[in-house]
Order: C-alpha cells, then structure tokens, then sequence
C-alpha cells in the first residue's frame, strides 16, 4: 500500500453570497489568497493574461493566487464566493505551475458545499465601508486568523474538506493541465525548499551553489533546466510573493517585510515589486483594500 500524505491545507479567509453591479469593475488585480466562485444569476467577465471567461449562472471559477486578472460586472451578478489562503509543507502551491482562471460546469452538490460553508462560517462577508481609508484603519485580514482558531474542531476539519472538495473539482485532467513532469534532480529540489525556507536571508547563486558542492555556472544552468528561470529570478518572485501575502495578512511597515523577504533595501524592494506585478507596493496594498470592499 502506497502511503501519501496531504502536503496542502487551507485558511479561510471570506466567504459570503453577494448581489453585485457594474461597481465591481477592477483590472490588474494580484492577491496573496484564492478565490472560488460560484454564479447563480446574472453575468459577468472574468481574464487573465491568456483568456477571457464568461461569467455565467451554473459555473463554478478558481483564481489561484499570485494570479493576475480582471473582474467585471456590467449590469447584476449573483455570486457566491469564497477566499482562501493556502499553505504547504514545503511552500510549494497546487496552481505553481497553472496561474490560470479555470471554469468548470458546476453541480447541485457544489451548490450544497457553499451553503454548508456559509452555515458553519457565519459572519465571514467583507459588506463593510467602501472607503479603502477607513478599511485600512480596519484591516479585515487581521481577524480571519482568530476566527479559524475559535473554530471548534469539528467546523475547521469541515470547513478543510469542502475547501478540498472545491479545489478538486478543478485538478481533473481534463480541466488541469498538468506540466510535463521532468525528474528534478535531488539537489535542485532541495535548493527550492532551501529557497523558500529561508527567503529573509542573503541568497546568492554562489552560496546555493556552494551547499550542494556544484560550479556555480553549472548549477544556475540546471536550475533553470529544471525550473525554467534563473535561480535570482526564482528568488526575486518568491519574495514578491511573500511580500504581498505579508501586506495583505499583518502591520507590517514595508521596511519590516523588507527584513522578512530579504530585500537589502525599500528602493530594491519596490523597484523587484513593481517589475514582477506592474504595480508599487502602495498600490497594490490599496488595491486589495478596495476589491475586498466592494466585492
């Protein structure tokens, strides 16, 4: 028998159904959390960099974080939504390699697990003020943690399965375009948890180099076979990352994530920020504000 355990687990941020109009018009959007939708009415847009989606009753849609995409509502949209934040023993993510917004043709029991999520999780909707001044003043994120662990254990394992049942309707092969699996050799992977466990330290291609005994022109070019980028790159974007899932979850001043991602100063910070998501930091900080506001 093959033992294989869930490496992946989820934190719900928001869930909620809500009634929305042509105020729910946002472009560039980039959040650190999930989103699933379901749509009992009404019609809307949905895109990333490769494709438009139509939003429509009857479907269900996932935005994978650190996903770029557009919202859109012209006239009503009826929605239940749901936002998530994931985490992994390894800090690896199910979408890594499949940053997409995906569609899927939705159930009476999808309809069902929705329901149930809202029972079990009441008051998790963002309908608060519309102005991102008074929002920031009250930042939302910093009471989801709290709710989870107020949760007795029976509401979290529940709530941890239907977030499981929901992803798992788009991982079919179908729907999930798996990449092509190369056989990534032991020391590049290690490197990629190395990376990710210590992301606020001074990460150089020699020093990764170094620790698994390899030239260093050597092991970027392996690196970059296997990952498709070089090891600063990868570097740079795992920091970002973590950087946005920082400004949207604490306090922290951005000299304060600075530390935690290793960035060695603000100006290189939001110089990598702005490269990677088209946007400084304050901007996307204010950003998250407001699509959380107005959903």
């Amino acid at each position: 028998m093959i033992k294989r355990n869930l490496r992946h687990s989820f934190s719900l941020l928001n869930v909620d159904y809500v009634r929305l109009n042509a105020k729910w018009n946002y472009r560039n959007v980039i959040s650190p959390y999930y989103r699933i939708y379901y749509i009992d009415e009404g019609e809307g847009e949905i895109s990333d960099a490769e494709s438009l989606l139509k939003l429509e009753p009857g479907y269900l849609y996932i935005v994978p974080s650190f996903t770029l995409c557009n919202l859109n509502c012209k006239n009503s949209l009826g929605q239940y939504f749901v936002q998530f934040f994931e985490d992994s023993t390894d800090g690896s993510s199910l979408f890594a390699n499949n940053r997409n917004v995906l569609k899927t043709a939705a159930t009476e029991t999808d309809l069902n697990l929705f329901d149930r999520l809202l029972q079990i999780n009441p008051g998790r909707g963002i309908n608060r003020s519309d102005n991102p001044k008074i929002y920031e003043k009250d930042i939302y994120y910093k009471e989801y943690q709290e709710l989870n662990n107020q949760q007795n254990a029976s509401a979290y394992l529940e709530t941890q399965g239907i977030l499981m049942l929901l992803i798992a309707r788009f991982l079919n092969p179908q729907l999930f375009k798996s990449p092509e699996h190369k056989l990534i050799p032991v020391k590049i992977a290690e490197t990629l948890n190395y990376i990710l466990i210590n992301l606020h330290t001074d990460l150089s291609v020699y020093q990764l180099a170094a620790r698994v005994n390899q030239n260093p022109d050597y092991f970027s070019r392996q690196f970059k076979q296997y990952t498709g980028t070089r090891p600063l790159n990868y570097i740079n974007e795992k920091r970002v990352e973590r950087a946005q899932y920082l400004m949207a979850t604490s306090r922290m001043s951005y000299s304060e994530i600075c530390a935690q991602t290793g960035f060695d100063n603000l100006s290189y910070f939001s110089k990598t920020f702005k490269k990677l998501t088209g946007m400084a930091p304050s901007i996307y900080k204010k950003q998250i504000y407001q699509v959380g506001f107005n959903h």
